[in-house]
């Protein structure tokens, strides 16, 4: 049995989902786990100290099923995240589960251990997996729940150079979704109704933009109002969802060109949870087909909340 401490545990603690992972040295990915937060029917989210006692109650299960398999005894660091982005002042209570998690663990195995940012996780998960692995220099779209940001990433450094001024993407769908009915968190159901629908409704106006900049809290708004004017009406949703998803895609398109000319960065990676959307994604790809922009996507499975992208980061720290 392999016993050279070779592996990378992560441990990853967002507003919405516990992650743990566990990599190798040669950046592959032996565990990833990941339970979704509990939400009550018809809310739209989580209170931090109710988001921070489920972490706590899942780690403990999650930690012991990726250090099965003789993956304990392989372990050389344990990475967590412990902010939202690589900035000072950056703090979210939920992340001092993943801290206190991930500093007891590599003192238990005798190992160091490194602290990252979630954001800096979700573009290393998508990064590592994409033909800009071995790129210092391209644009990233962080577009989740809670951030909707275009950051500009230049020899490791990342700047915010454009973006949401309001709302953040996920949360627009998230509130359309569970005005429906659905769930919380809505995407992957929104999603689905998108490729299911034949045909897109014309009742939302463009997202306005200001340079690298627009507002999501008027299409929110719009699309809100013409759902309960169709609530019990019989009429299908699916093309209203559709719509909703056509004009986040065009607003996306509009912005990326409109950076990649003033920066004369020609590669874009997308990464957070609204990036797994394979409607989005498609329109998305369909488009930049035909530019001579490169589009990334890496692998969208990690493009939601996962410990994958920060045990990566922790294998760069200990094997530079």
């Amino acid at each position: 049995m392999q016993s050279e401490k070779d592996c990378i545990l992560g441990i990853d603690t967002s507003n919405y989902k516990t992650s743990a992972a566990v990599t190798d040295a040669k950046g592959n990915i032996l565990c990833d786990l990941r339970q979704l937060l509990k939400v009550k029917q018809g809310e739209r989210g989580l209170r931090q100290s109710d988001a921070l006692f489920q972490h706590i109650e899942n780690l403990p299960l999650l930690l012991t099923e990726a250090l099965k398999s003789g993956r304990a005894k392989r372990i050389a660091a344990v990475s967590f995240s412990e902010r939202p982005r690589p900035v000072e002042g950056s703090y979210m209570p939920v992340f001092k589960a993943g801290i206190s998690f991930g500093k007891t663990a590599a003192a238990a195995l005798q190992v160091p251990c490194f602290g990252f940012s979630h954001q800096e996780g979700h573009m290393e998960a998508i990064k590592a997996f994409s033909s800009f692995k071995d790129r210092d220099s391209f644009l990233c779209w962080h577009l989740s729940g809670g951030t909707s940001e275009l950051l500009a990433v230049e020899n490791g450094q990342i700047r915010i150079i454009g973006g949401s001024k309001d709302l953040a993407f996920g949360q627009v769908i998230d509130r359309i979704g569970v005005a429906l009915g659905m769930a919380f968190p809505a995407g992957e159901a929104m999603d689905q109704k998108a490729l299911e629908a034949e045909t897109s409704s014309a009742f939302l106006k463009k997202v306005p933009s200001d340079g690298l900049r627009f507002n999501l809290s008027g299409i929110e708004t719009q699309c809100g109002r013409k759902t309960r004017e169709l609530a019990g009406s019989g009429t299908e949703v699916k093309p209203l969802i559709r719509e909703l998803m056509d004009k986040l895609a065009r607003i996306l398109i509009e912005i990326t060109e409109k950076a990649a000319k003033e920066t004369s960065i020609t590669d874009i990676m997308f990464t957070g949870g609204v990036s797994s959307s394979l409607y989005i994604s498609r329109k998305l790809n369909e488009h930049f087909a035909r530019s001579p922009l490169l589009v990334d996507f890496g692998r969208q499975e990690l493009s939601q909340d996962n410990a994958v992208g920060i045990a990566l980061l922790g294998g760069k720290k200990l094997w530079p």
